[in-house]
């Protein structure tokens, strides 16, 4: 949110008035230069002029001054002028009491000079757009401003405004204006004017007045339109706790579909004890948008939250939701992409601690994935505690152990058509390892370590009978015990290195390049009982062999300095990997977690694809990788990604993103053309250095179905007083299209707002 206009704020310093005369004549510490002074009588002064009044900081000037001593006034005439500080006020007549200062000026009109105060930003409040480096000038006029209270003042047929141009662009006008200092502003009767056009009406406005950096008052609302939806207004309420504290209550209106409330909380203990919890409830008529497709009528909700607190005996705890009660629901009405198209809901929490080599964790997590809104997956634990002892070498020697334990309530339910299957069990984990080290030679390095691992579970899978409707293996409430060794050993080596000396190149002064050849060697036990684990969490493969072999290629360069007398400095500029891994057992290679698509679906394998990774990053503005997999067996590619990033001071943003998942006829698991994938993502944000005007664009398409899934373009503009944000964006990736059009003002010192649905959520104000 934004504090209300300084203007505001500051006509009750301008309003100040002078020091109240003496019994019989003024104060020894107040000065009056005057052309004449006359003494009407013992009770009363007349100046006459050019009156000049000094009041300790204060000055008065007018043409006729009359003082009248016995009741405390003082009246003053004649192109009336009072400073204060930065403050100024002109009228044509003041009348006010020297001892209570409180009084009226007729016909007045003035300004007051502030610096904005700093405002933090939440995810639905905005902090206030930098006005083009100056200071916030508040003008303002009335009829009458009289001061009725220490601190507080009424303004009668008046307005204000904090643009300097001869036809403000914009400003509020209002019967009757109260300020009350450092709490409140209520205006009635009250009409917004942009460049002299009337643009909206209110019968009464609240907002706040005080001059720290968070207040309590009503947010700029934010105008919105879409297909979907129809016409759109965001309200906030904003609630200033405390300096640790704040809160958020907001009401949505939605022409064709109904309306929706939300709350947000934030809090800031300080020493890592801070959260923010965000609620939102939205009641949906049925609508049919597309003219064809009737979406029936819902009420749903959705959570997010993340808290972090410091407990004592060293324990940190943590909680996050992301949670909504409706899938179609979701997508539909957020209006950023990671969210819309977001099939998965989640809440959980942790308790974690350490002391000396122990540490130990309490979590839990309740995870649901939507492949469709009938078809989902449950899984998650609850809980699951885990103690660590940290390694620690044995003796003098040099071996490390460590060890490891665990006890989990896993969760696992599939649901599809009304029907549950409940996969879930209970586990206990142990698993100590041993590790030796071996790095005597700087040109290969050996690490080898011996783990065992036993496991209990209280529920476990037939060893041959299967279910005659679904065709999965019978589950069974018999425990079972699962235990196995590992044997590994990691090789980096020999390690080449060429230096090369480039004293004349324009980018370094010198370049490195090394070359990394590595063998893991990984050996696992046989497990007797391995077909009958139902945690698919937790799949090993028994009694096989897994050869990782892989070269990688490192290139640093050591920049020039920046400015004399600085050390240049070295830095990775390019890396090069390619890696693939031989399983013994080609059931291992399913399973093989280095590889984005061992878990596919595909086809048993001795060989896992060919991995290839490029990251670059050759200065500090820009970094960009690439991954691919290749089939080995069918010569193809099965993925390729490529993302990267360029930024340029704090002018220019951009990123990039390009995905495909390839199809292959032979390989089971991508010779499905439902499961394919190309797709591209651009996003760039440029504004100027003062940040007056800017734009954002995103683009999300999918390049296989030729479909616009989003697309998001913003601009805006930020002006000495004011300024003004648009939005369009076109959706393509619900059952319904929508195109979507928002706009955002901004006033000096007064808020403005960010739906909780995304929009404007990115305009770098």
């Amino acid at each position: 949110m934004r504090i209300s206009p300084a203007a505001v704020l500051l006509v009750t310093i301008c309003l100040a008035v002078p020091e109240r005369a003496a019994a019989q004549q003024p104060a020894s510490t107040d000065t009056v230069v005057a052309e004449r002074h006359e003494i009407i009588n013992e009770r009363e002064h007349h100046y006459t002029g050019k009156v000049e009044l000094e009041l300790n900081d204060t000055k008065l000037y007018a043409d006729d001054v009359r003082m009248y001593v016995d009741q405390d006034r003082a009246v003053a005439t004649g192109n009336v002028v009072f400073r204060q500080g930065t403050s100024q006020i002109a009228a044509d007549r003041g009348d006010f009491n020297t001892k209570t200062r409180l009084g009226t000026f007729y016909n007045a009109s003035g300004f007051a000079t502030v610096q904005p105060p700093t405002q933090r930003a939440g995810p639905g409040v905005v902090a206030p757009p930098p006005m083009t480096g100056q200071d916030t000038v508040v003008y303002f006029i009335g009829e009458t401003v009289e001061k009725i209270g220490q601190r507080k003042y009424k303004i009668i047929n008046g307005g204000f405004t904090t643009c300097v141009q001869p036809t403000p662009r914009w400003n509020f006008d209002a019967d009757t204006i109260v300020l009350n200092l450092d709490h409140y502003t209520l205006l009635r009767n009250v009409v917004m004017t942009v460049k002299g056009v009337p643009l909206f009406y209110l019968p009464a406005l609240y907002y706040p007045t005080r001059r720290d950096d968070r207040a309590t008052g009503f947010l700029l609302p934010t105008y919105g339109t879409s297909s979907f939806r129809g016409h759109s207004f965001h309200n906030a309420f904003f609630w200033a706790i405390n300096r640790s504290q704040d809160a958020t209550f907001l009401h949505d209106w939605f022409s064709k579909t109904g309306q929706g409330v939300g709350t947000e909380y934030r809090y800031n203990f300080g020493g890592g004890s801070d959260g923010n919890v965000r609620t939102y409830f939205l009641n949906e008529s049925a609508t049919t948008p597309d003219g064809l497709q009737t979406l029936e009528k819902t009420r749903s909700y959705r959570v997010n939250a993340a808290i972090s607190e410091l407990l004592p005996l060293g324990l940190r705890a943590r909680a996050n939701a992301d949670y909504f009660s409706d899938i179609r629901t979701n997508q539909t009405s957020n209006t950023d992409i990671n969210s819309s198209s977001n099939n998965q809901r989640s809440f959980g929490g942790n308790v974690v601690g350490a002391w000396g080599t122990y540490s130990l964790s309490g979590a839990f997590l309740r995870s649901e994935y939507f492949s469709s809104q009938s078809i989902s997956n449950v899984s998650g634990f609850w809980p699951r505690v885990t103690v660590n002892r940290n390694e620690r070498p044995v003796g003098d020697t040099p071996v490390y152990v460590s060890a490891s334990g665990e006890y989990a309530n896993n969760i696992s339910v599939g649901r599809q058509l009304g029907r549950e299957l409940d996969r879930g069990l209970t586990r206990l984990d142990f698993s100590p390892l041993l590790r030796f080290p071996f790095k005597r030679w700087q040109w290969l390095t050996a690490n080898s370590s011996a783990g065992w691992r036993e496991t209990f579970y209280t529920r476990s899978l037939d060893p041959v009978a299967t279910d005659p409707v679904t065709g999965e293996r019978i589950i069974l409430e018999d425990n079972l015990h699962r235990q196995y060794a590992v044997l590994q050993t990691q090789l980096t080596g020999p390690v080449f290195n060429r230096i090369w000396d480039t004293p004349g190149n324009g980018y370094a002064e010198r370049f490195k390049h090394a070359i990394e050849p590595y063998l893991n060697v990984a050996w696992t036990s046989t497990i007797p009982n391995n077909n009958q684990v139902l945690d698919n969490t937790d799949r090993i493969v028994g009694g096989s062999t897994g050869y990782t072999y892989g070269i990688r290629n490192r290139f640093y360069a050591k920049r020039r300095p920046a400015a004399a007398g600085q050390i240049g400095q070295a830095r990775e500029i390019f890396t090069v990997e390619l890696q693939q891994t031989y399983h013994s057992d080609e059931r291992a290679a399913q399973v093989d977690p280095q590889y984005s698509t061992s878990n596919s679906g595909t086809q048993a394998d001795h060989f896992t694809p060919v991995l290839l990774t490029l990251r670059a990053q050759p200065t500090v503005e820009f970094n960009a990788t690439a991954r691919t997999e290749f089939d080995s067996r069918y010569r193809e590619l099965r993925t390729i990604s490529v993302a990267g990033t360029y930024s340029w001071s704090s002018q220019l943003l951009s990123t990039f993103g390009w995905s495909k998942r390839a199809f292959i006829a032979e390989r089971e698991g991508f010779n499905n053309p439902g499961s394919l994938d190309h797709s591209i993502n651009v996003s760039s944000t440029v504004r100027t250095r003062d940040n007056k005007y800017g734009s954002v664009y995103s683009l999300n398409y999918d390049i296989l179905r030729e479909l616009l899934l989003n697309q998001r373009i913003t601009a805006f503009y930020n002006a000495q007083c004011c300024g003004i944000a648009f939005e369009f964006q076109k959706a393509g990736y619900f059952s319904v299209s929508d195109r979507r059009f928002f706009i955002s003002f901004t006033l000096a010192g007064l808020g403005n707002f960010s739906p909780f649905n995304g929009a404007l959520g990115g305009v770098p104000r």
